[in-house]
């Protein structure tokens, strides 16, 4: 004889109506709508549980959200106690910069362009004010931690891409400008050997 499943497992078998039903010609009583009514407060709204009568309560001092990232300043913030942080607080490597490249073309390149010189369609149609070239002087003398804080923050007319990019995609996307920069300006005798030999041929 098999023995009698427990609530959950009966109510996986028979289903909530039919096992209400069966609970009540047992003579149980049941209140299969107890959840629909609950004793709660929802947000913004008053209560009288609490002096100030608010619902929401502040968080205690030294909380984070559970999904906020975390990490030393340099890294969160681009900034030390010295000021802006002129490298990357990452490893570089090429995994860092094609991940750069990726987000790059995705939500910069509209603006930027390809090459990093602010030409494109969109560029031309910001009358007010257009984009900084990446490859202008002014843009490549920018340490490391200012272009973090202008990709997370905004700057002029750009908004910030935070909500967007990863803390640590944001520096792959600094990895990257910083890459594009130096690949647009960089003398064909600068290269290692090997490099210039691998160029050569595409420069014919």
């Amino acid at each position: 004889m098999s023995a009698r499943p427990s609530p959950p497992r009966a109510a996986a078998l028979l289903g909530a109506p039919l096992l209400g039903a069966v609970l009540l010609a047992l003579g149980c009583e049941v209140d299969l709508e107890r959840m629909l009514e609950q004793r709660k407060a929802e947000a913004y709204e008053a209560s009288s549980a609490f002096a100030d009568g608010m619902a929401m309560r502040t968080p205690p001092a030294g909380t984070v959200p559970a999904l906020a990232p975390t990490g030393p300043e340099e890294l969160l913030s681009g900034r030390s106690a010295a000021g802006y942080v002129t490298a990357l607080p990452l490893l570089v490597s090429a995994e860092l910069l094609e991940r750069g490249q990726d987000r790059y073309q995705i939500f910069c390149r509209p603006c930027h362009g390809a090459q990093g010189d602010g030409e494109t369609a969109v560029a031309r149609s910001m009358l007010l004010r257009r984009p900084l070239s990446l490859l202008d002087a002014r843009a490549r003398a920018l340490p490391a931690g200012a272009v973090y804080r202008a990709i997370s923050e905004g700057y002029g007319l750009m908004p910030s891409y935070a909500a967007q990019l990863a803390v640590s995609d944001r520096w792959a996307v600094v990895a990257y400008v910083q890459a594009l920069a130096l690949s647009q300006s960089l003398r064909l005798a600068e290269l290692p050997e090997e490099l210039r030999r691998e160029a050569e041929p595409w420069l014919r």
